[in-house]
């Protein structure tokens, strides 16, 4: 009996078919206005899982060049037909375009009484003499109780919050509660990690059981699992984004990345993981950030693809 059986051309191409339609589902989530960070590291892992995956996507990429023209044609989603998804491409243009206009930075539609979106940043005065500095993809939550004390829950984002009334003001970041009186502090709730800073005064941090004091200059992070130790910080650098400058010390070229995709639209993504490794020491100004995807092809030789939506891949 003949154990060797040949498979019918359909079965043969299914793996490449599959690695296919997966690529061109990364395309589409990629520049319909809705991928994350963690969407950019998540296909950073698939692209790494074998080559075929790294050329699927290659391939996806200039599928998309390819077809550009008549996709860039469509102009409203009534154009779209049953038939206008060509290729994958297509349907990443298609994505652009209906929901460009209704997930701007991808927070319209999520709720929060405060708001701001890719690199935004707006100041806010409250009653109680607190003030607020909001950075740029912020949610903010502001709470009164019923004698009259302040309450803020920062949902994401960054916020520098000053108060100068004796009653503590209360903030709530991730799985920790803030308190303090006439004080100046910055929190940063990205990615489910949060990191305090105390700029002036002093203030209380309790999460995981556990109660900290920081004092002016002192930093500390936790998450759901841990808090760190607090550490002494240079605080010109912490609140950089104040004056429209992003300060990065010996920080890797992918966290690099990732926080320079929080103040500018669309998305850079990196997909040479080892390069990402890299240390960077850099200081932008934030006027400059439309062309650093330049910068970095210039001081790492790495290849640039435009895609719509302000994303370039960068490989």
């Amino acid at each position: 009996m003949n154990i060797f059986r040949i498979s019918p051309p359909e079965a043969q191409a299914q793996p490449q078919d599959r690695l296919t339609r997966e690529a061109q589902s990364w395309l589409v989530l990629l520049t319909s206005g809705r991928a994350t960070v963690a969407d950019a590291n998540a296909l950073r892992e698939w692209c790494a899982q074998s080559p075929e995956h790294a050329q699927a996507f290659e391939q996806a990429k200039v599928l998309w060049h390819q077809l550009r023209p008549a996709a860039e044609q469509m102009q409203a989603p009534r154009h779209f037909g049953r038939r206008a998804f060509l290729g994958g491409a297509i349907a990443a243009s298609a994505a652009f375009f209906l929901i460009r206009g209704t997930v701007p930075g991808g927070f319209s539609g999520l709720g929060a009484d405060y708001i701001t979106e890719v690199g935004e940043q707006r100041r806010l005065d409250l009653a109680g003499d607190v003030s607020l500095e909001l950075n740029t993809q912020t949610r903010l939550n502001h709470r009164q109780g019923a004698d009259g004390s302040q309450g803020l829950e920062l949902l994401s984002g960054e916020v520098e919050v000053l108060t100068q009334a004796d009653t503590p003001l209360k903030v709530q970041a991730g799985g920790g509660w803030l308190s303090a009186s006439r004080a100046r502090f910055n929190v940063r709730n990205i990615n489910q990690s949060v990191c305090v800073t105390c700029l002036d005064g002093a203030l209380q941090l309790e999460t995981l059981g556990r109660s900290v004091r920081l004092e002016t200059g002192q930093q500390v992070t936790y998450d759901t699992r841990q808090i760190g130790t607090p550490q002494s910080v240079d605080t010109t650098a912490v609140i950089a984004w104040r004056q429209q400058i992003l300060v990065f010390n010996d920080a890797t070229l992918a966290s690099v990345i990732d926080e320079i995709n929080r103040y500018r639209p669309g998305m850079l993504l990196l997909l040479n993981s080892e390069l990402g490794k890299r240390k960077v020491q850099a200081r932008f100004s934030l006027d400059q950030l439309a062309g650093v995807a330049l910068l970095i092809r210039d001081a790492y030789g790495v290849k640039c693809t435009e895609l719509p939506g302000g994303v370039v891949v960068l490989s």
